[in-house]
């Protein structure tokens, strides 16, 4: 598979900086998107077996890296084309928009899934399901906490992907302005509020006390990089991104984070960590998105791009169709995977702990996400037969 860096230059430039024609997909965005909602959704049921094929057990990053920065990979090219066709004012009021029904689509799944955690912690007398998601102020102050959640400042397990997307996109307007005519200056005041925040520690206020779990000064450096890349960034990086040197550091630096990630999962072999590097390396924050997290994605990023260039044949199997409705419809998609992980959380524990009925919950969940996402792509395909539809551009809306 592997192939001179030269033959790769023109496939890099094309799958990372052109936008595909209005009403062109780029399938691999869906793909990737589609296989983060799954990662997302294993990952917050209890430790199984398919937990062992999720990025968190190999490395620093995981599948919710791959969603910012393919969020903000996407949410460049189609309000980019807007902000290009209509100017600035019609694209920020797009994106706005955007944001507010991400918003709604958080407050709705926010009322479901509390009267779905208070229903069973009531119904099998087990007030631990309110503990464990992080419910217990709702239930003792419903009328400050729901006030609370309006604000984005109170949010259950599992709920925090969603208010970080909605934060970034409400400034998304004048970082895309700036990126469509300073790219490389976008990206700089970026990392450099990145590195404040890291010195100064900023952060957004949770409630009833702490901070959000994804910290948006921070999370945001993923989410413009991946704007950056969409609108010209990776094509003047494209030489150092195919090179062999690149490609063979990447590919050191992720047998480098497999080696430390293996010494947590087998203490007995933690002692060949050197006490100067785990002092060095330690803690490695998913809140602030730490850099060898960053590091990390940039790795796995290198590699993909390498290994499955724009046009692969894979894309058109119909073993991964599933994978890719999902990544097409990943809003709904995400608030069905929220849902579902708190019923498959709830089975495991009161039907029985085995690794086969692990499984079992996870691969039901994991369907379940599919059909959902299959019925929205028939119900889409409908309404555009009943009538004529505005393109809404070639990686669709975002998340």
């Amino acid at each position: 598979m592997a192939l001179a860096a030269a033959q790769h230059a023109i496939p890099l430039r094309d799958a990372l900086t052109v936008a595909p024609p209005v009403g062109e997909r780029e399938l691999r965005l869906d793909l990737f998107r589609g296989l983060a909602l799954w990662l997302i959704f294993i990952d917050h049921l209890p430790a199984n077996v398919l937990t062992w094929f999720t990025l968190r057990n190999y490395g620093f990053s995981d599948a919710t890296e791959i969603f910012i920065f393919i969020s903000g990979y996407t949410a460049a090219f189609v309000y980019g084309r807007a902000m290009q066709s209509s100017g600035f004012i019609v694209a920020s009021a797009r994106i706005v928009k955007r944001a507010w029904q991400i918003y709604v689509a958080h407050i709705f799944l926010f009322t479901i899934y509390l009267a779905e955690i208070s229903y069973v912690a009531t119904r099998f007398e087990n007030p631990l399901y309110a503990e464990e998601m992080n419910i217990l102020d709702f239930l003792k102050q419903p009328d400050v906490t729901i006030i609370q959640a309006l604000l984005l400042r109170f949010r259950p397990v599992n709920m925090d992907v969603l208010p970080l997307y909605i934060v970034l996109m409400v400034f998304f307007p004048p970082v895309l302005w700036l990126l469509r005519r300073k790219a490389d200056l976008a990206l700089a005041l970026s990392v450099g509020l990145y590195a404040i925040t890291w010195e100064w520690e900023l952060a957004l206020p949770s409630w009833p006390n702490g901070s959000w779990f994804f910290n948006p000064f921070a999370w945001q450096l993923l989410f413009v990089f991946g704007a950056w890349c969409a609108l010209g960034g990776a094509a003047r990086m494209s030489r150092i991104l195919t090179s062999r040197v690149t490609l063979g550091l990447a590919a050191a630096y992720l047998a480098f984070c497999f080696a430390v990630t293996l010494t947590w999962h087998f203490p007995r072999i933690d002692f060949l960590m050197p006490n100067v590097l785990a002092r060095w390396i330690y803690p490695i924050s998913k809140t602030d998105l730490d850099v060898l997290r960053f590091a990390h994605f940039l790795a796995l990023a290198a590699l993909t791009v390498h290994f499955i260039p724009k046009g692969w044949r894979g894309l058109k199997s119909i073993w991964l169709r599933p994978m890719i409705v999902c990544g097409q419809h990943s809003l709904e998609v995400f608030c069905v995977g929220v849902f579902l992980a708190f019923a498959g959380h709830f089975v495991i524990v009161e039907l029985s702990g085995s690794a086969w009925i692990h499984f079992m919950t996870s691969v039901a969940g994991i369907g379940l996400m599919c059909a959902a996402a299959g019925l929205l792509a028939w119900y889409k395909g409908v309404a555009e037969k009943s009538g004529p539809r505005a393109a809404t551009g070639a990686s669709g809306g975002a998340p």
